[in-house]
């Protein structure tokens, strides 16, 4: 298996630091907020990753952490924590905010069909930790305390190693670029970061430490809790590619300053959603949360979409590309999402003969090459449509297959569609569909009774009444055949 490791800016092939065993870290959400699409993205690349090591049969510790403190406005060390920020606004203790959202996003994910992690580490469950870890750093000379906080010294650290190394930039041209904020007097040098922040007197979420009682800084969390659950080194760190710099930076700046060498061995990044070719942000007014998309209730949707619509979506496009949203690009996702399913309910239908005239060599390797490929899902995608051709070519009666090539059908669907994309066929994650399909089917053998009995009246009333209610009715040689429009 090949990945592309961000660090190296080339695919390497993944060998993993234990045999058998994969520690993965991945940043996941800062719980002020519902979920949006952009949140999406990274926890389907990285479920996708999950789900395929796991088939290929490692045993996985995936770690996703939740920020729950030290995250301030503009990503910056300065201003409000944005969890206190809520609770102030809306009169509640910070962590019922964060209760409230972590509930949301974990229902949104669900609903998704993405695992849950082996283990979720709140920030603030892991203040001490985080103590120790910059009293290591402070010990190695890395930084410096200054009016009760503690910032990295990020040129020392520079003269001795290479900071910038993840995300090429050119620190000269940086340090020169880099201006004085409000508040932030207290830094030797604009590039350094807090490590640790002291609290003002109206900050909400504070702790005692040797410095004061104040907060961690926002990188601080993740080169903490995953070195506390993976170890000094790891297998793979994951995230979306706006925390390339600087948070996964100053991940590594951390780690080496605390630890004498770089704990993570690839470093994957997905690329951005954006929507009509611009970021989504709140700014734009194109700021769109995963509710919305499933209620379809914001004006720039023409219509709810379902998780598995948005799963589909995102896979259809390899995880470092640019994905750019459009009502378009979605109902086309929907449109392919239900041919491939129509394509899987037809092939549980599908009668063997004696003899073969479809070729189903290559099917796997190809498949099994695809994901080897940088996770190429929609290579994968490609190779399942060209299954359901075959499918639909046996179905009509102008081709043949043997009871091995259906069990191969079925094997690939069930193993790359579902196991290792993670489509969910009953469309809704976790909703059971039978009785539903049960109901549809009977409705048309009763008009299939009726057509034999010449009750054209009856006949006509189903299926009319099922059209109108949104459902495509095929008679077949067999029978007949229905979906969804």
């Amino acid at each position: 298996m090949q990945i592309y490791n961000s660090l190296t800016r080339r695919k390497e092939e993944f060998v993993p630091l234990v045999p058998g065993r994969v520690g993965m870290y991945v940043c996941g959400p800062t719980v002020y907020g519902d979920g949006h699409l952009g949140h999406a993205r990274p926890a389907i690349t990285f479920d996708v990753l999950y789900r395929y090591l796991t088939h290929l049969g490692y045993k996985v510790r995936y770690v996703r952490n939740i920020t729950d403190v030290g995250h301030l406005e503009n990503d910056a060390d300065s201003g409000e924590d944005k969890v206190a920020k809520k609770a102030r606004l809306e009169q509640l203790e910070p962590m019922e905010v964060v209760q409230h959202y972590l509930n949301s996003y974990h229902e949104a994910m669900a609903r998704l069909g993405v695992l849950p992690p082996s283990i979720e580490p709140h920030a603030s469950g892991h203040i001490i930790e985080q103590i120790d870890y910059v009293q290591k750093i402070l010990d190695a000379g890395y930084a410096y305390v200054s009016e009760g906080s503690v910032y990295f010294d990020v040129p020392k650290y520079n003269a001795d190693h290479n900071y910038g190394k993840l995300s090429g930039r050119n620190i000269d041209e940086l340090f020169a670029n880099t201006r004085a904020l409000d508040g932030q007097q207290e830094k030797r040098h604009p590039a350094d970061f807090a490590l640790w922040k002291k609290a003002s007197p109206e900050h909400l979420m504070r702790w005692p430490s040797p410095w004061s009682d104040g907060f961690p800084g926002w990188h601080l969390e993740c080169s903490t809790m995953g070195e506390k659950y993976l170890g000094e080194q790891f297998d793979i760190h994951g995230g979306g590619l706006d925390l390339m710099f600087p948070h996964h930076e100053c991940e590594i700046a951390q780690s080496v300053a605390h630890n004498g060498h770089e704990t993570v061995r690839y470093w994957m990044h997905n690329n951005m959603i954006t929507i009509d070719g611009k970021k989504m942000g709140k700014s734009y007014g194109n700021f769109i949360t995963l509710q919305q998309f499933f209620a379809g209730d914001h004006p720039l949707l023409d219509q709810a979409y379902s998780p598995m619509t948005i799963r589909f979506f995102i896979l259809m496009a390899q995880y470092r590309s640019t994905l750019d949203f459009s009502n378009d690009a979605l109902k086309g996702a929907e449109k392919a999402m239900k041919r491939m399913l129509e394509g899987w309910k037809r092939l549980q239908e599908l009668k063997p003969s004696d003899a073969s005239t479809i070729d189903m060599g290559g099917y796997a390797g190809k498949m099994r090459e695809a994901m080897d490929d940088d996770l190429n899902t929609p290579i994968v995608l490609a190779h399942l449509f060209d299954v359901c051709r075959l499918i639909n070519q046996v179905n009509d009666g102008n081709a043949t297959a043997t009871s091995a090539d259906i069990a191969t059908m079925k094997e690939l669907f069930q193993t790359y569609l579902f196991d290792i994309l993670g489509i969910i066929p009953e469309g809704e994650a976790g909703a059971n569909m039978r009785p539903y399909e049960e109901a549809v089917d009977l409705l048309l053998q009763i008009r299939s009774e009726a057509k034999a009995r010449k009750d054209w009246a009856t006949s006509d009333l189903i299926r009319n009444r099922l059209s109108e209610i949104g459902f495509s009715v095929k008679d077949t040689k067999d029978g007949f055949e229905w979906s969804l429009k």
